[in-house]
């Protein structure tokens, strides 16, 4: 893991360094590849990112969820019925991935489709009343995902947490939208 000990210069803990916790991040963390050195931050985010929707996604399965099912259901029970494009563009997904997600939450019972009284084309997804249940237990995995995600940081380091990652997710946005073709992938 890579420390900083003066402005700008990254170098590597020596043995001696934090005995006890060494060991714990060698378990917890994966090497940045020389190619990624460029970019330890991107590389942080990325493998923080990952961790966290794999921890996500085991809290999530004990209650019948796969990750990003719970924030479609969030944007339900916030918004009531919406049309399937208006949660592509809520959850700045793609439509063939939305459709998925639908489909499953209405196998699964969570949501219904019903008819636009305002569109004939369209149907409006709704959440159930089984799902009703389901939003506790969501707000109760978030908080849980919340708590292991931030242990040990202090109020005030949570507070910095946040807006750092918000400053970094404003760049990403302003970085997208000034790239030409941005949106291609999707």
């Amino acid at each position: 893991m890579l420390r900083q000990e003066s402005e700008g210069e990254m170098t590597q803990p020596g043995p001696e360094a934090e005995r006890g916790h060494v060991e714990a991040e060698q378990t917890a963390t994966v090497p940045v590849p020389g190619t990624a050195s460029g970019g330890p931050v991107s590389h942080a985010i990325f493998r923080l990112a990952r961790l966290h929707r794999m921890l996500a996604g085991q809290l999530l399965r004990r209650i019948g969820l796969h990750p990003g099912q719970e924030l479609v259901m969030m944007h339900l029970w916030e918004l009531g019925p919406q049309r399937q494009a208006d949660l592509v563009r809520l959850m700045d997904s793609d439509a063939a991935t939305m459709t998925r997600t639908v489909r499953r939450l209405e196998q699964a019972g969570f949501v219904r489709r019903r008819p636009s009284p305002t569109d004939r084309r369209a149907s409006l997804i709704e959440p159930t009343v089984a799902s009703h249940a389901l939003r506790r237990e969501v707000e109760r995995v978030w908080s849980q995902l919340e708590d292991i995600s931030t242990a040990g940081l202090s109020d005030e380091e949570r507070t910095a947490t946040l807006l750092t990652l918000e400053r970094l997710e404003q760049n990403l946005v302003q970085a997208a939208a000034e790239t030409p073709g941005a949106d291609a992938d999707r």
